[in-house]
C-alpha cells in the first residue's frame, strides 16, 4: 500500500489530521447554507468556486481519508440531506474527472454541477429524505420540474458557464450506458457521468423510507447486472474508489465486522480495522488487516444501517495513516 505523498516523510502526521474532520464538516456546512438560500449570498458564483476549492484542497490531501469522512459523513449529516448528498456527488465527480483524464474546464464543469444540481429543489429534497410515504402528485412534479428549474436559478445567479448549466439541465436524461464516453458531446457526457454518480450515491445514503444500501450493491443495482460486466463508466467508478471504498463496513471470513480504512494498491483489497467480533462484540482495540495479504477476506460489504457502532474518526482515519505510513517505511 502506497500513502499519499501529503502523509510520506511527515514528522507528526497525527497533528496534521487533527483537524481534518472538522474541515470537512465546515464545507458540508458552507455549502448547505449556500444552497438553501442562494438568493440572499453576494456573489454566488464566487463562493460556489471558493467551496469546490476547499473540496480539492482537502482530496489533494488524502484522497483515501477524503473517501473515509465523505462516506461517513453521508450516513451521519446533520446538515440536511442535500447537502451532504451534493459534497459526495461533487467529490465523486472531482475522483472520477482525474480518473477519466477530463480536460480542466469539463472538470470544473462537472464538478459546480454536482454541487449545484439540485438547488431547484433544496428544501423539498430534504423533506423527501424525512417522510416515509411515497411523494405527493404535488412533490413529484417538483422532482420532475428540478433539472430545468436548478438551471434557471443558476442562470439568474449569474452563473455563465453554459457547460456547467446544460449538465445541471441534463443530469436526470437517459442515455446510452453503451455509447463510449470519447464519442459523445461534452454536455452529454458530462451529463452521463454526473447522473451515474447522483444514483450511486443516492443508494449508499439512508432516508427515513428506507436503510441506504451496501456501496457494493449500489453499483450493482446502478449497472443493472453483474459487476464484472459493468461499462465504462461504472467500471472507472469501481476502479478508483473500489468496490468497498474507505468508510465502508464489511463483513470478514473470520465472522468479524470491519471498516475500511484506505484502498491499496491491490484493487479492491483494502485495508481494514475488525471492530466487532462475530458474536456482535466490540473489540477493545481495533486489529489492522491488510486484505491484499490473503487473510482475513472480503466476504461482503454491509450498509451502515447494519452496524450499530459509534465511531471515533479521527482514531479511525489515524489509524489508516498510520497503516499506510508503516507500509511507506517497510
Amino acid at each position: 500500500m502506497s500513502a499519499s505523498p501529503n502523509t510520506a516523510g511527515n514528522p507528526d502526521p497525527e497533528g496534521e489530521y487533527e483537524d481534518l474532520l472538522g474541515l470537512w464538516s465546515d464545507l458540508e456546512s458552507g455549502l448547505s447554507a449556500l444552497l438553501s438560500w442562494p438568493l440572499q449570498a453576494q456573489d454566488f458564483a464566487q463562493k460556489l468556486r471558493q467551496f469546490d476549492a476547499w473540496l480539492q484542497d482537502l482530496v489533494a490531501h488524502d484522497i483515501d481519508a477524503a473517501l473515509y469522512l465523505m462516506f461517513q459523513l453521508a450516513s451521519t449529516s446533520t446538515v440536511g440531506y442535500s447537502a451532504s448528498h451534493a459534497l459526495v456527488c461533487g467529490t465523486l465527480c472531482h475522483i472520477m474527472a482525474h480518473e477519466l483524464q477530463l480536460p480542466r474546464p469539463e472538470r470544473d464543469s462537472l464538478v459546480r454541477a454536482a454541487l449545484t444540481m439540485n438547488i431547484g429543489m433544496t428544501a423539498l429534497q430534504n423533506e423527501l429524505a424525512e417522510q416515509r410515504e411515497r411523494p405527493s402528485a404535488m412533490q413529484q412534479q417538483a422532482i420532475d420540474k428540478h433539472p430545468a428549474a436548478g438551471q434557471a436559478l443558476l442562470e439568474r445567479l449569474h452563473i455563465t458557464d453554459a457547460l456547467w448549466l446544460a449538465v445541471v439541465g441534463q443530469h436526470h436524461a437517459s442515455s446510452a450506458q453503451r455509447v463510449p464516453l470519447a464519442t459523445q458531446t461534452a454536455p452529454a457526457r458530462l451529463a452521463r457521468i454526473l447522473g451515474t454518480i447522483d444514483r450511486y450515491a443516492a443508494m449508499i445514503s439512508p432516508r427515513k423510507s428506507r436503510a441506504g444500501r451496501s456501496a457494493t450493491d449500489s453499483v450493482r443495482a446502478i449497472v443493472g447486472q453483474q459487476v464484472d460486466q459493468r461499462d465504462e463508466l461504472s467500471h472507472a467508478l469501481v476502479r478508483c474508489i473500489g468496490l468497498c471504498p474507505p468508510g465502508t463496513f464489511v463483513k470478514l471470513d473470520n465472522g468479524d465486522t470491519a471498516l475500511v480504512l484506505r484502498r491499496s494498491d491491490k484493487p479492491n483489497h483494502p485495508l481494514v480495522a475488525s471492530l466487532l467480533e462475530r458474536n456482535g462484540s466490540p473489540y477493545s482495540r481495533p486489529s489492522l488487516y491488510q486484505t491484499a495479504s490473503g487473510k482475513p477476506r472480503i466476504q461482503f460489504a454491509l450498509a451502515r444501517s447494519a452496524v450499530s457502532l459509534e465511531l471515533d474518526h479521527r482514531t479511525m482515519v489515524r489509524l489508516g495513516l498510520y497503516a499506510a505510513q508503516a507500509c511507506v517505511d517497510e
